[in-house]
């Protein structure tokens, strides 16, 4: 196997390939991406056995063939030579990666060692704005619980039916809920957000194949393909939790009440909940610690509805008005024991339903 490519395009796609590649495996094969050439074209793959990344690149090619090379020391390699063309090819049982005099020769394994993986074809397909998954995929994932004991917990649920695609995620404390324009047909799986969170940084955005399949799910650009092994388990009946309405309505500047949470944050740290004084005048925020002290504001806002306290976990409030894509955020509610929901006053496409602290 002979190719010539652009460093920095080289290092990208063995970059990119290699996020899905298990550092700490006990497989020395599962440390490498396999590197194949034919048809004018380089394709990496990494793999972990759960998640897989193929990348591709168009490459000038001597000789096809293929390869397994270490994954981070090959990116890492690539990186660090000039910047221009870069040759690697397979010699004598080792690597040669050369670029503009420096030359680096690594150890490559056995491609016929690398474990066959699924591509992930075949099931129901749906056509979405790339970045717009991505984007939504970080506002629902603050919800997603990182406890592995609990793995339905930690996937994020995909709904599909005839007019777009609904994100959910819940870790039992807040639920999130995301609707994300496309074309699509009817299915739903549960998909590992971890492997999720790797899509902008591995497939990119721009114009995306999301395939929904019984036992993996793909998601498919023209940078590469992400296949994931989804969660064979039953997601909790959330419908059921969100609210058909709210008497109390209270609507805030977004960047403001951040800087206020985060002030209160200083005080309460993880264990001690923020408290929300809402009446006409605007919102009161406080936190009380008895061992260190507390800390108060009040923050102009429009409120609507009975005067009424609530109080959050400081750092779940904060994650859900973060996540919020809009200047204004509304904060309903209906009982100080009932949970509230969060969302931006302008687009209720997302929505982040919190549980709240008893006081």
């Amino acid at each position: 196997m002979r190719i010539r490519a652009e460093r920095d395009d080289l290092a990208d796609v063995l970059t990119r390939a290699g996020r899905a590649v298990g550092t700490r495996s006990p497989l020395p094969i599962l440390q490498g991406v396999l590197c194949e050439v034919a048809g004018g074209r380089l394709t990496v793959t990494g793999t972990d056995n759960e998640v897989t990344v193929r990348t591709y690149l168009e490459v000038e090619v001597t000789e096809e063939g293929s390869t397994v090379i270490p994954a981070k020391l090959a990116a890492d390699a690539v990186r660090k030579l000039p910047s221009g063309a870069v040759t690697l090819s397979t010699e004598d049982g080792h690597v040669v990666i050369t670029g503009n005099g420096p030359e680096f020769k690594l150890r490559e394994m056995s491609a016929e060692d690398f474990p066959k993986v699924s591509d992930g074809s075949g099931g129901e397909e749906i056509t979405v704005d790339g970045d717009a998954l991505i984007k939504a995929l970080g506002q629902v994932g603050v919800a997603a619980s990182a406890d592995d004991a609990r793995p339905t917990l930690t996937g994020v649920l995909f709904e599909a039916d005839e007019e777009s695609l609904r994100l959910v995620a819940t870790d039992s404390y807040r639920l999130a809920v995301r609707e994300v324009p496309g074309v699509a047909t009817e299915g739903s799986r549960l998909i590992p957000y971890r492997a999720l969170r790797e899509l902008g940084r591995t497939v990119g955005g721009g114009s995306m194949q999301v395939i929904l399949g019984e036992r993996e799910a793909s998601f498919v650009t023209d940078q590469g393909r992400l296949t994931v092994r989804i969660i064979d388990a039953s997601f909790p009946n959330y419908r059921q939790l969100l609210p058909d309405g709210h008497s109390n309505r209270l609507t805030v500047d977004k960047a403001g009440l951040i800087e206020a949470v985060g002030r209160a944050a200083l005080v309460a740290e993880d264990h001690i909940p923020v408290r929300l004084a809402m009446h006409s005048g605007g919102v009161e925020l406080s936190v009380i610690r008895q061992e260190v002290g507390e800390a108060s504001e009040l923050l102009e806002a429009d409120y609507s509805g009975d005067e009424m306290t609530i109080a959050f976990n400081t750092r779940y409030l904060m994650d859900g008005i973060s996540a919020v894509a809009d200047e204004q955020v509304v904060i309903e509610t209906s009982d100080p024991l009932k949970p509230g929901l969060i969302h931006g006053a302008s687009d209720e496409d997302f929505r982040y339903l919190l549980m709240p602290v008893r006081l």
